[in-house]
């Protein structure tokens, strides 16, 4: 067993979790910014930790991403080089569960006396949508231009796909996005964490079934389970889908 694995099975206990249970979540971390700021600081902070989630490049400490050989950098260009931070399970996914998103609040007026909702209403009015927002195990760094074309898209397999980016291997089809092969697993294990966690958010069955199976397929790896010890020494919930594949490891 690798030094690594050892340090995880101390860490991490074995948890055997049941569908349907719930487990603990995020209450220490509401700010967005925030949350970004903690990852830069304490998980993304070397070489061998700066690596995009979904094309593997690396950056730096100003978030300038070195481009993999053979990337198209031809969709939205302006984000090409840089990093951000991408909601594996996208906000707008759990965020219409909030009725400040759905239909606005009282506090959500503009300046001008014009009210609003959306992802901007949910953030001013609702602490749980801000815990939630802000939870650090569902945040990556990911290239910016990938970032907007994933948009807030479900995950799936398609048939015959062709890379939108070259040399990474991300396909956007009919509103549905097909990631690379080595975030499979990630995103999978990502989802259900969320679906286990927050009863604002529930997977359909079609996904639940297709994450279950690319968590199989696609162990976990070394930087998913020191990115979880990092989150949960400051963020004080464990995430317990982790846990478990990391005890295990």
């Amino acid at each position: 067993m690798k030094k690594w694995s050892l340090i995880a099975c101390m860490w991490f206990p074995l948890v055997l979790f049941p569908s349907g249970a719930s487990a603990s979540q995020n209450t220490q971390i509401d700010s967005f910014s925030k949350a970004k700021r903690l990852l830069m600081q304490n998980v993304y902070n070397s070489t061998e930790m700066r690596k995009t989630v979904y094309c593997n490049a690396a950056f730096d400490d100003k978030k300038q991403v070195t481009l993999p050989v053979g990337f198209n950098d031809a969709l939205y260009t302006s984000r090409a080089k840089r990093v951000e931070f991408e909601h594996i399970v996208p906000a707008e996914n759990f965020g219409r569960a909030f009725k400040e998103w759905r239909d606005g609040a009282p506090v959500c007026v503009s300046s001008k006396g014009k009210p609003f909702k959306g992802r901007k209403c949910a953030e001013k009015a609702n602490h749980d949508y801000r815990l939630m927002q802000a939870d650090g195990y569902n945040l990556f760094a990911a290239i910016g231009s990938v970032n907007a074309y994933r948009s807030n898209y479900n995950f799936q397999m398609m048939s015959g796909t062709k890379s939108d980016f070259g040399s990474c291997d991300f396909h956007v089809e009919d509103r549905k996005a097909q990631p690379p092969q080595q975030a499979r697993g990630l995103i999978a294990r990502t989802y259900l964490y969320f679906d286990a966690t927050y009863s604002q958010f529930r997977l359909s069955k079609q996904q639940k079934q297709l994450f279950v199976a690319w968590d199989k397929q696609y162990p976990v790896s070394r930087f998913e389970c020191q990115k979880a010890k990092i989150v949960e020494s400051y963020q004080h919930n464990v995430n317990p889908i982790l846990a478990e594949r990391c005890a295990m490891q």
